[in-house]
């Protein structure tokens, strides 16, 4: 059954019960990482995953809170006797960036390493991260602090479909991504520079015709900032849902 599995739900400020957002996408085929921020090898053995059969990791973008584990996940997986190769899919800029924080690991003297294939995902509108027998997964840029990418779901056995926006302001290439998609994960941090809030994620839903919206990379904690799901209402009229971290979500039907 694939699903997809909400490691972690906060801002880029974490709190007790909510890890920076991070999410697993699992299929029958593949077991893929989105995004590295906390300790993803925690948060998947929470979630039932093991570690070691993931196949992909897509790094939306070069932030603490979105990479900062990698490298330690990576020497995980070595040190527990991985074998499989693993795919990183990113931005010319964040792959940049993650070989150059690896390299001050020296991870290429690390011996008997498993495979690693950084794939570049080119900067352009619905650009094609992969595409196998199960799904079919597009990329575009969004508008942040530095280059990002909303993803676009397509799963081919069950034909449903889901689009995930972390970390942008509203702008045109997330209501094109989530176009009439099932599932719409979208940030929630505040309405400013570079981020969206609860009521902006609800009209770019409402525009983009969703059927769902799940808000995620929410402040949390201390930090807080009142109702989401109350916000987010007068804007879209379909089913919203704050995601929280180890949620599960069934891929195989369409929301109610």
């Amino acid at each position: 059954m694939p699903e997809l599995i909400i490691l972690g739900s906060s801002n880029a400020v974490p709190s007790a019960g909510h890890a920076n957002t991070h999410l697993a996408l699992i299929t029958p085929e593949r077991r893929l990482l989105i995004d590295c921020g906390p300790n993803p090898l925690i948060s998947l053995e929470q979630a039932g995953v093991d570690v070691n059969t993931l196949t992909d990791i897509i790094v939306t973008h070069f932030h603490p809170d979105h990479v900062a584990s990698l490298p330690l996940l990576l020497m995980d997986m070595w040190l527990m006797g991985r074998r499989l190769a693993l795919n990183i899919h990113g931005l010319d800029y964040t792959i940049d960036r993650l070989i150059a924080m690896l390299e001050l690991y020296d991870w290429s003297e690390w011996s008997n390493f498993y495979p690693v294939h950084f794939l570049r995902v080119p900067m352009m509108d619905r650009a094609v991260v992969l595409d196998d027998d199960q799904m079919c997964i597009y990329a575009s840029p969004v508008k942040h602090f530095l280059p990002n990418i909303c993803l676009r779901v397509e799963l081919k056995t069950s034909g449903t479909s889901l689009a995930y926006s972390g970390d942008t302001e509203p702008c045109p290439a997330v209501v094109d991504i989530a176009r009439n998609v099932d599932f719409l994960l979208h940030e929630a941090t505040g309405a400013t520079t570079g981020h969206s809030s609860a009521a902006q994620a609800g009209e770019i839903a409402r525009q983009a015709g969703a059927r769902a919206l799940y808000l995620i990379h929410y402040p949390t904690g201390r930090f807080a900032g009142g109702d989401i799901l109350a916000q987010a209402r007068p804007q879209f009229a379909g089913q919203i849902v704050k995601a929280v971290d180890l949620m599960k979500i069934d891929l195989s039907t369409t929301p109610y």
